[in-house]
């Protein structure tokens, strides 16, 4: 198994409770902050090393190091990490997009990142607030021509009746 496939299905699978399976991401999320908060401090610096490596350098495990090159892979400028067939010795680079970065980090909802002081720095406010406004426009969809009925085909395309998809919060 891959470190990616381990860190699937460690993170999503069925092998742990509730309660254990809350800790996990708690504590996974914590320390995605914590390297979000080193990135941020120096956008310009292009980080490189092994997969171990980083892991050491960021005070954090193999497994959790993996799920976060996971997260920042689409994140990255003009490249991907080969996160679905790396091990702990693969060499990745970490050269973050800081619009790509930060338009994900809004689409993901993840507040405790895009809401990072160190944004401030590095994405004017204005920048910020059309980025922020772009992700949230992405996900609606917009009614054009004729009404839709509940049980007309939902036009987001999923197949599904509009009343069980798209409109069911509407």
């Amino acid at each position: 198994m891959t470190l990616l496939e381990n860190w699937r299905e460690k993170a999503y699978g069925e092998g742990m409770d509730r309660k254990a399976q809350e800790k996990l991401w708690t504590d996974y999320f914590r320390t995605e902050k914590g390297i979000y908060e080193k990135l941020l401090s120096e956008p310009e610096t292009v980080v490189t090393g092994t997969v171990k490596e980083l892991s050491e350098k960021y005070g954090t495990d193999v497994q959790t190091m993996t799920g976060f090159l996971d997260g920042i892979n689409e994140s990255l400028k003009g490249y991907e990490n080969p996160i679905e067939t790396m091990d702990e010795n693969t060499e990745v680079k970490i050269e973050i997009d800081p619009e790509k970065l930060y338009y994900n980090m809004v689409d993901a909802k993840a507040n405790w990142l895009y809401e990072l002081p160190q944004w401030k720095d590095i994405l004017s406010e204005e920048k910020r607030a059309e980025l922020y406004k772009k992700c949230k426009a992405s996900g609606t969809v917009r009614r054009q021509g004729k009404k839709i009925y509940p049980n007309d085909p939902c036009p987001c395309g999923s197949g599904k009746k509009y009343k069980k998809c798209c409109g069911k919060n509407a």
